[in-house]
């Protein structure tokens, strides 16, 4: 069994606050919950970091919806129900493409300036696994800045809500498997923050593993803190690998995302000899789903013995690339690379979690109070393998769900002080940092695009080694309270994957 609570705390002795709703999370899932949540109730929003600190903000492809001319939500619901490799829950996927639309002109109406072409209507591009153009954007290839900034405006013109950054949260306190109250860490001491309700939109668990693209804040501190409490965790084995993610030598380095509609306007992988390859592998070729391309891609670099292969769109108007990926072609040409000339080195590495905190199709878990939405929810829209552009679909959409549930049935909950001492006697002086990294190489070689239960038993068998060492050491920081969320995490993925002994989508068992 986990820790219960990581910190050393006497709830009666700490500084107290109040308010209605809790969101941990400053992505799209949770300001959009936010929004949509009644003016009538104080809402805190906790961001771990500042703002701009966070996987959406990062998001370069765009929203998926069936908005085009001569598209449907059936033709949506199709396209994920296939990439998802039948794991998907065929009812929250309906939800899902059949309420995109309306949230999109929700989006629209608060001045979310998605681009449009010239006769106003919105610029659709595709992604892998869809198969018709139905992915809008923002400032060309930076839909997710453009997003959070929208919402965050809207945010800060509500007097209900209140932003607190630099705030990391700790533990959520429960009273009878209730929620009862959220333990945080902010400016320099504990503090405890009461509500009736609290929602999860804490984003997904990329550095568990050594090579992400996520930012360097996505520590799966939410999903961990969940499951201390008794949250039902599933899907834990399905990770997902971005197939093009810009090729580094510098291994520390988060690695830059090239997006999926590079690919989706034409886009050609090469591998190092220069031959292209992906119409072997499958009939979509480069715009296969995700778990398709990944796996062609690693496949290539073993055959060639590379650590990379190309992206070329050096056959495309130079004055359309530069226009449609403004960030993409910007960030490598700081690297040296003019991709209206030259190829991209690109290789697979970790993006996105599949699983996470189980939640109904109103983002409610199995602990009265507690919602998740977004990355660190699985509503069971995304199966073994996410759709392109379905995760800011996603945050949306159980976003504004979460909130009108809670909408619905706030007025009926009811916020009692819990009576929580919580002493570790713990002594031991440990190098979380080093643990920390030790972790996510384990993770990186061993649970990665290709697994077998030999390599991921030595690791699982590692990383509870490291689980115990963490749990007898006293944890008074966030990097060290990360580290111990980044290993139960880790050990969670690993169980499941040796679990689960056939491969579907993103899990690729090789034994």
């Amino acid at each position: 069994m986990p820790l219960r609570y990581l910190a050393n705390f006497d709830i009666n002795h700490l500084k107290k606050e109040i308010c209605d709703v809790i969101i941990v999370g400053s992505g799209v899932a949770g300001l959009y919950s936010a929004i949509n949540l009644d003016k009538s109730k104080k809402v805190f929003i906790i961001s771990k970091e500042s703002m701009d600190e966070n996987n959406s903000y990062l998001a370069q492809g765009g929203i998926a919806a069936a908005v085009g001319e001569g598209d449907l939500p059936e033709y949506h619901f199709e396209d994920t129900i296939k990439a998802g490799a039948g794991q998907c829950d065929n009812e929250a996927v309906s939800i899902l493409v059949e309420q995109a639309p309306g949230d999109v002109e929700n989006l629209c109406n608060i001045g979310t300036n998605f681009d449009r072409n010239p006769d106003g209507t919105l610029t659709t591009t595709r992604e892998g696994g869809h198969r018709r153009f139905r992915i809008i954007h923002a400032l060309g290839d930076a839909t997710g800045r453009e997003l959070v900034d929208s919402l965050l405006r809207e945010c800060r013109r509500r007097d209900n809500i209140a932003i607190i950054e630099n705030c990391f949260a700790v533990d959520i306190a429960t009273v009878k498997g209730r929620y009862a109250g959220l333990l945080v860490q902010h400016e320099n001491e504990y503090k405890f923050v009461m509500s009736k309700a609290i929602i999860f939109a804490s984003g997904g668990i990329g550095q568990v593993y050594k090579n992400t693209t996520n930012a360097t804040v996505i520590t799966g501190d939410g999903i961990a803190m969940t499951y201390r409490a008794g949250a039902e965790l599933t899907d834990m084995e399905f990770v997902q690998f971005h197939p093009t993610a810009m090729y580094s030598e510098n291994v520390e380095e988060n690695k830059f995302l090239i997006s999926e509609a590079v690919r989706g306007e034409g886009g050609i992988l090469r591998n190092i000899e220069g031959k292209r390859f992906m119409p072997e592998y499958h009939e979509m070729a480069e715009v296969a789903p995700r778990d398709i391309v990944a796996r062609a891609i690693f496949a290539e670099m073993k055959k060639t013995q590379s650590n990379f292969v190309y992206l070329d769109v050096t056959h495309k108007e130079p004055e359309h690339i530069k226009k449609r990926f403004p960030n993409i072609y910007g960030h490598c040409l700081e690297k040296g690379i003019d991709i209206t000339k030259q190829f991209i080195p690109v290789c697979p590495v970790q993006h996105y979690f599949m699983g996470g905190i189980k939640t109904d199709l109103w983002g409610r878990t199995n602990i009265q109070g507690v919602y998740a939405c977004g990355e660190a929810a699985n509503t069971g829209v995304h199966g073994a393998n996410r759709l392109a552009s379905n995760s800011l679909l996603e945050g949306l959409v159980f976003g504004r769900r979460c909130a009108e549930e809670i909408n619905a049935t706030l007025n009926q909950m009811h916020a009692a002080m819990p009576d929580i001492v919580n002493e570790r006697h713990a002594t031991a002086t440990v190098d979380a940092e080093a643990i920390k990294e030790s972790i996510k190489k384990l993770m990186n070689d061993h649970a990665g695009i290709e697994r077998n239960e030999k390599d991921m038993t030595m690791a699982l068998s590692q990383i509870n080694e490291f689980i115990e060492q963490l749990e007898s050491s006293s944890m008074e920081t966030a990097a060290a309270m990360e580290t111990i969320n980044i290993s139960y995490i880790a050990a969670l993925i690993l169980k499941s994957a040796i679990r689960r002994k056939e491969s579907v989508g993103s899990h690729y068992r090789i034994d």
